[in-house]
């Protein structure tokens, strides 16, 4: 099984339009268009049921004491936990690709629905924890929200677009799950997997 996003090379960085935080020399981040890149795929195994697709950042801090303070930046040796920012499930397996902006284009306060949708099932991605005590921008986020790493993290950041393929027609999951959700639903059903990974970073020295 293959998969792919034809804006960026595997391994290589993401454009800006693709993130939900870009570069501004003035004030570190300024909001991005925040657009999902296409995705294509390819030689999805006869037998899948269904797929799934993540979007998983690796990279994200495990303690916030030092995110975007100034004077401060966070060290590459501290440890990192996943941050998800799509989770598809219950894909149809004759469905080989998603456009560029289809699933997102623009950043909506509160977040996009999630929910059944034109490609699947689209749970929430981790922006809803981490806007969560924000009076203005708290709510479910659905589908996918882009990259936003903390602009002094002396990490650059990866997204791992993973594909997989299942033995079940759907995960049986409901209402606002989360990537973490999904995976546990997957574990003893993946008939094949595929990945390919995009680079960001919001501090300009890097």
């Amino acid at each position: 099984m293959r998969i792919e996003c034809p804006a960026f090379a595997d391994g290589s960085p993401m454009d800006p339009r693709f993130a939900f935080g870009a570069i501004d020399p003035g004030q570190h981040v300024r909001l991005s268009d925040n657009r999902n890149p296409e995705v294509r795929w390819s030689e999805v195994p006869a037998n899948a049921q269904s797929l799934v697709l993540l979007c998983v950042d690796p990279d994200v801090p495990s303690r916030g004491d030092d995110v975007n303070q100034e004077g401060r930046e966070v060290p590459e040796d501290l440890p990192r936990v996943d941050f998800f920012h799509w989770v598809l499930v219950d894909i149809s397996p004759a469905r080989d690709g998603i456009a560029e902006a289809a699933a997102s284009d623009g950043i909506i306060a509160r977040g996009k629905t999630a929910g059944v949708c034109e490609f699947g099932l689209q749970g929430i991605n981790d922006y809803t924890g981490w806007f969560a005590e924000d009076p203005e921008m708290s709510g479910n986020y659905g589908g996918y929200d882009g990259p936003c790493p903390p602009w002094n993290d002396r990490l650059v950041h990866h997204y791992h677009f993973s594909l997989y393929a299942l033995d079940r027609t759907s995960l049986g999951l409901k209402g606002a799950f989360t990537g973490a959700e999904a995976r546990q639903a997957m574990e003893g059903h993946v008939l094949a997997e595929a990945r390919w990974v995009g680079s960001y970073t919001l501090n300009e020295s890097l």
